[in-house]
């Protein structure tokens, strides 16, 4: 099974447009409305994809209540801690014509500390059943910044792998507590070590400084660029196929599902790091974050490239 925690989940409204105006009176054609966040995201692509999954974190209020639907609705398993703060909604803007996408981004509430302790105990039992855990997105205000460090710690003792979703100083306290896997983008990545990532000099260094840390292995991803997946040993470089992009928006989240899938088949991390590049590469091709075709990944997986670094 596979345990997807994030503590700032969202409702997701999706906006779609002819075109977007600024300064002007805009229309919508149509609008969807998802449950999303991005552990909610990682769950939903590797349920499609076939697997077992429980998602766990806050939810609150009549948001709460329709992700809590929509995820029944989509087979995936849940066990959220009620607060009384509603789950944020946040809006995605996708202007067709000029194929842009512009996210406006609603930030969660402060949780308190009773809700956080009642989360570490539903982790617990969760994570008991677990083979791989993701641990993805920002922690709300006034969040103990080690929580993602206390689960992964708990994870070991599970013996459960984890990947870690993060930046700053939540990843860093991950970090010390030594993880399978961590996955920042390159600006996340610069912002967890102190190292300006501005060339393949510079995306080496934190890429070792991370590994010393404690990481096992760090995947780094560059948008439409090759991605970078390395050990302590070894590196490699996976470019993604060609798309037509529709909205690129979940498809960080779709690597991360696809990397936790491979891992549950038993696949090597660059094989499994294959197969969420193909992830993402099929949600960038629609408008819903999360919300792949698995013919799509499967189609797209033979046309992903791998190559030493």
């Amino acid at each position: 099974m596979i345990l997807c925690l994030g503590t700032t989940p969202a409702l997701a409204r999706t906006m779609l447009f002819d075109e977007v105006v600024a300064d002007d009176v805009n229309r919508a054609h149509s609008v969807y409305e998802t449950a999303a966040g991005k552990s909610i995201n990682v769950a939903k692509v590797a349920r499609i994809l076939g697997e077992d999954v429980v998602t766990t974190g806050f939810l609150g209020g009549e948001t709460g209540k329709f992700i809590r639907g929509q995820l029944d609705q989509m087979g995936i398993a849940h066990k959220f801690v009620d607060i009384r703060q509603k789950t944020r909604t946040c809006i995605t803007v996708i202007d067709e014509l000029n194929t842009q996408s512009t996210e406006l981004i609603e930030e969660s509430e402060q949780v308190d500390d009773a809700a956080w302790d009642q989360l570490r105990r539903t982790y617990k039992e969760l994570v008991a059943k677990a083979k791989v855990v993701v641990l993805s997105g920002s922690l709300p205000p006034g969040a103990p910044v080690e929580f993602y460090g206390e689960c992964v710690r708990a994870a070991h003792a599970a013996k459960a792998r984890v990947i870690v979703d993060a930046k700053g100083q939540e990843l860093a306290h991950a970090i010390f507590e030594k993880p399978y896997l961590i996955k920042p983008n390159e600006i996340e990545l610069a912002e967890t070590t102190g190292i300006p990532i501005d060339s393949d000099v510079t995306l080496r260094e934190g890429i070792r400084q991370v590994l010393q840390a404690g990481a096992a292995w760090v995947v780094v991803s560059r948008g439409a660029d090759p991605l970078i997946v390395a050990d302590n040993e070894n590196a490699a470089q996976i470019t993604p196929p060609e798309v037509e992009v529709v909205s690129p928006i979940g498809s960080g989240d779709a690597l991360a599902a696809g990397i936790a899938v491979g891992m549950m088949r038993g696949m090597s991390v660059p094989d499994a790091a294959k197969l969420g590049v193909a992830c993402g590469a099929a949600n960038a091709k629609g408008y819903l974050a999360g919300f792949v075709k698995a013919d799509d990944v499967y189609d797209l997986h033979p046309r992903v490239q791998i190559a030493g670094w």
